[in-house]
């Protein structure tokens, strides 16, 4: 991993068996390290992304996967994360992962503040993890 943050967000994450990213764009790195750590990893962002072929990735908007009777299949997973996820997507990204039983971890742009509920947990190297309340599994 390229930071002590990247490090730890693996870290933090590989304990799930699967997870999905909301909105990867052209970072990576986590996915990538998570599929390395043996995690099943699916991808998703509004445009068309490069991934590592160790990571699926299917072009699809949370805001509309949010508003299905089931988000899709490529939701089904542990744990739906979001990396400097803004502040409009924190409340249909919860939830598409509650409709999935899935956790919901995400960072914020800068100093956005979480828009839904969540605990900050402090990173090594800076940023903040937010742990939305919905997950208390």
């Amino acid at each position: 991993m390229s930071t002590r943050r990247d490090t730890a967000l693996v870290g933090r994450f590989s304990e799930y068996a699967s997870a999905v990213e909301v909105g990867i764009g052209r970072r990576s790195d986590i996915a990538a390290g998570l599929a390395d750590a043996g995690v099943a990893v699916a991808a998703t962002d509004v445009v068309d992304c490069d991934v590592p072929p160790s990571v699926s990735f299917a072009r699809d908007d949370v805001v509309t996967a949010s508003e299905r009777d089931h988000p899709g299949a490529v939701y089904d997973a542990d744990l739906l994360y979001g990396l400097n996820l803004p502040p409009e997507l924190h409340r249909p990204a919860l939830a598409v992962a509650e409709a999935v039983d899935a956790d919901f971890r995400f960072t914020t742009l800068g100093g956005d503040p979480p828009a839904v509920s969540a605990v900050p947990t402090s990173l090594p190297g800076g940023g903040t993890l937010y742990v939305a309340h919905g997950d208390e599994r």
